[in-house]
């Protein structure tokens, strides 16, 4: 009877070890899995099995039962990372449960560039094909309240940047990150703002950045362009910045600003108008919103582009226009 029992508990032994080594090759077995880029999504708190379900549905050939039999035994159940994941070769269960604890998502991304209107901004967000579109029919005052903005016009409330995602990511969270990120830089910068500016509130200070990064062809030329209307503004003169007559224009500016544009009077166009604008013409960058509250410290009124990106700055008119006749009219001092 003991050597019965002997073998049959060997048996049992050699039987468990045979099915222990069936499940370990069968976890770590390479996974059928469509041609090309497979992506599947794992929702926030996604139990084992569900997540197991959202993978199959992606048309991986994955035993559920066996993932999450592997997830438990490993106690990495609940490690398991909400995300957009992304497979581009054939992988095992034990890889696949590596991969999903481990965090290890698909990200997008997407460039929001220095000086992009709300509408270059939006084009561009429209177009991506790797967000959900959940902003489409949305007027700009209907996108800022969803994000939970106070402001009801949406022009340069959003901080260019390089923004990276998961796969299928709401279009409002990228607007919504776009828009704290700009809310937290020009605090920041505010805080930090020179002494005695003719700037009553942050907002002011962003609409004035707007203008410096429409108005500058060269960084080193920033705090300089900024400095000349801080100057305009402390003596009361009008702005007169072209950036502004076009933004106020729209769709009738065709790429040619003429003298009758100029004097058309629109609430942006800083030529008929005393002041800053109503609102940003633009996204500014880090440097403008820097530059704006902490310009250069000049007496300059005055500057023309010189034709190479660069600027020439006067600190009277009869300079300014000696620069104007030699760099935009080609005549000679």
């Amino acid at each position: 009877m003991m050597r019965i029992a002997l073998k049959l508990m060997l048996l049992a032994l050699l039987c468990g070890a045979i099915a222990a080594g069936s499940v370990v090759w069968l976890v770590h077995r390479p996974l059928a899995v469509p041609d090309g880029p497979v992506d599947f999504t794992i929702a926030r708190g996604s139990s084992a099995r569900a997540a197991a379900g959202a993978i199959q549905a992606a048309g991986v050939a994955l035993d559920s039962h066996l993932f999450t039999w592997a997830a438990r035994i490993s106690d990495r159940a609940r490690q398991i990372k909400a995300g957009s994941y992304e497979i581009n070769a054939p992988l095992s269960t034990w890889q696949l449960l590596e991969k999903l604890t481990a965090g290890d998502v698909s990200l997008r991304e997407l460039r929001l560039i220095e000086g992009w209107t709300f509408a270059q901004m939006r084009a561009a967000v429209d177009a991506h094909p790797d967000l959900s579109h959940d902003t489409k029919g949305m007027s700009g005052a209907e996108i800022l309240a969803s994000i939970g903005a106070t402001e009801t016009h949406p022009e340069g409330l959003f901080f260019p940047d390089t923004y990276r995602f998961d796969l299928r990511s709401s279009d409002l969270d990228l607007y919504r990150r776009a828009y704290h990120e700009m809310q937290q830089r020009l605090a920041d910068a505010w805080q930090q703002r020179a002494a005695e500016l003719p700037l009553a509130s942050p907002y002011e200070a962003l609409i004035l950045a707007s203008i410096v990064e429409k108005e500058t062809g060269r960084a080193e030329d920033r705090p300089k362009i900024a400095s000349v209307f801080v100057n305009r503004l402390k003596r009361g003169m009008r702005l007169q910045t072209d950036p502004t007559v076009i933004y106020g224009m729209g769709e009738r500016f065709d790429g040619n600003l003429r003298r009758r544009d100029l004097e058309r009077d629109t609430p942006y166009n800083s030529y008929t108008r005393a002041g800053l604008p109503p609102t940003p013409i633009a996204m500014p960058g880090a440097a403008s919103l820097a530059a704006t509250l902490a310009p250069a410290e000049t007496r300059h009124l005055y500057f023309v582009a010189r034709g190479d990106g660069s600027s020439q700055f006067s600190q009277t008119l009869r300079e300014h226009n000696r620069a104007v006749a030699r760099f935009q009219l080609g005549r000679k001092n």
